[in-house]
């Protein structure tokens, strides 16, 4: 690489950083308006992980929050999208922006980690390739990464929202 490249490359990170900064603020102030309406405490954290917005609200009295993460995240993947379409709103560009709310996808994230290791471990012992039960798009993600990381290769089969991961051997 030659300098002007090196310098080049840089300043596109630093204005993807700046942009990721952007759209988490917007959720924040979105996420605000929301719990403000609902009438509920909660603090909103913002970072810039793998290359895409994460935005949580956290709370001292979680149980509160449990009513925004619903029966198995659905009411959260809901907020997401809404999150995301305020993000749009205000940009014009399609956002690919993470909400955590209580910790649910940092709890859910551990889970499927250990489900990817040893749906991995599996088909090494057994040679024969496993097939998951269906998952959302943020889940699949996750097991496609642990099962990568075990070094095996894995697939997503099927149609939203059967959608599912095939474990194959190596």
């Amino acid at each position: 690489m030659t300098e002007g490249t090196t310098s080049t490359a840089a300043a596109e990170g630093s204005d993807t950083l700046t942009r990721l900064e952007q759209e988490g603020e917007i959720a924040a102030d979105y996420l605000e308006g929301l719990l403000d309406i609902a009438d509920l405490d909660g603090d909103i954290d913002m970072d810039v992980e793998a290359d895409r917005a994460a935005v949580s609200i956290i709370s001292d009295s979680p149980r509160e929050l449990q009513k925004l993460v619903g029966r198995d995240g659905e009411v959260l993947e809901a907020l997401q999208e809404l999150t995301r379409l305020a993000v749009h709103r205000e940009t014009g560009d399609r956002s690919r922006l993470m909400l955590d709310i209580g910790g649910f996808r940092a709890k859910k994230r551990e889970i499927l980690a250990e489900l990817g290791a040893k749906a991995a471990n599996d088909v090494k012992t057994s040679g024969h390739p496993v097939k998951l039960d269906p998952m959302t798009p943020f889940e699949r993600k996750v097991v496609h990464d642990a099962i990568a990381a075990a070094g095996l290769r894995s697939e997503s089969e099927g149609e939203e929202p059967q959608r599912f991961v095939v474990v194959l051997p190596a």
